[in-house]
């Protein structure tokens, strides 16, 4: 029973007490961490030994906590596995966001099913809650009055916070996979264990059939706004800003790999990937790398 591995159960537990509270917000993302590493690092025996005890902690503080863990055990198993066995970073960092996803939408399934849960109406409290101090913001000043928020803002507000959802899902699952390997990569590393790293940036390269989906995505979004479709609506307000995204990485993967054949200094490529995060027009960039051969033109013009 290594001392690392003891201090990553405390960890473990920390993580799960915080659950139930404000930090919760910050924490939620990390949970799955420290569960991973122990069982990449340790056998079923030894991780049972470390959680056991973590877990019945955990459910006598608070019955909960336990649901909680058997929650986001299984994503953390699943990587974890994937890190034994030596798996592309890659795959390990899908598998992992896509468990999540499954898991996001089997609860949202349980919730309306069986517990009566309906989205839109906590979707809907939870604008009104929000949006409550600007509600008579023009009652209060008079010189604010074009500020003040009408049932039909709030209206409209609900309805685009209620399209974005599955978005929303992709994202929060894929940054909880993202943050969990980026930190459990090297830390089992400097336990005596292998993990295969992910590719360097400047051979990430995204399907150029993406460029198509781009294109039909533009389509649905076109047709979405004179379509009183909200299934349509939904697909446009979706898939649009997913695809943006995946242009965004393609971009940063351009100028490393320009910086990479043009010998630049490694900190120039990062200062060209900073403007590309705070100014998504920049993407274009991406969509050009995609729908035509501008590495092997920068490779060429080298020469």
């Amino acid at each position: 029973m290594r001392w690392t591995s003891v201090v990553w159960s405390v960890v473990y537990l920390l993580l799960l007490l915080s659950l139930l509270s404000p930090l919760s917000i910050v924490t939620v993302f990390f949970l799955i961490l420290p569960a991973t590493i122990l069982f990449a690092t340790l056998n079923l025996k030894s991780f049972l030994l470390h959680a056991i005890p973590v877990w019945l902690i955990a459910f006598i503080v608070h019955p909960v906590n336990l649901l909680l863990a058997a929650y986001f055990l299984i994503p953390a198993i699943v990587m974890g596995r994937a890190y034994k066995k030596k798996a592309p970073a890659l795959r390990t960092l899908m598998t992992g966001a896509g468990i999540i996803l499954a898991e996001m939408l089997v609860l949202l399934l349980i919730g309306t099913v069986f517990l009566n849960f309906d989205l839109s109406s906590y979707v809907d409290d939870i604008v009104k809650m929000t949006t409550s101090p600007l509600k008579d913001v023009g009652g209060n000043n008079p010189l604010m009055t074009d500020m003040a928020w009408t049932p039909e803002d709030m209206r409209m507000l609900s309805n685009a916070t209620m399209q974005m959802i599955p978005f929303a899902m992709i994202i929060s699952s894929f940054m909880m996979a993202v943050i969990t390997h980026s930190l459990a990569r090297p830390i089992i590393e400097s336990m005596g264990q292998h993990v295969p790293k992910m590719k360097p940036a400047r051979e990430w390269m995204m399907p150029r059939s993406l460029i198509w989906y781009y294109l039909i995505g533009v389509v649905i979004e076109i047709f979405a706004r004179s379509s009183s479709n909200s299934y349509m609506t939904m697909i446009a307000a979706n898939l649009v800003p997913l695809l943006h995204i995946c242009f965004m990485i393609q971009a940063i993967g351009f100028f490393y790999y320009l910086g990479y054949t043009r010998k630049w200094h490694p900190a120039i490529p990062l200062l060209f990937a900073i403007p590309i995060l705070l100014f998504p027009p920049m993407r274009i960039i991406g969509i050009l790398d995609l729908a035509f051969p501008l590495r092997q033109f920068m490779t060429k013009s080298k020469r």
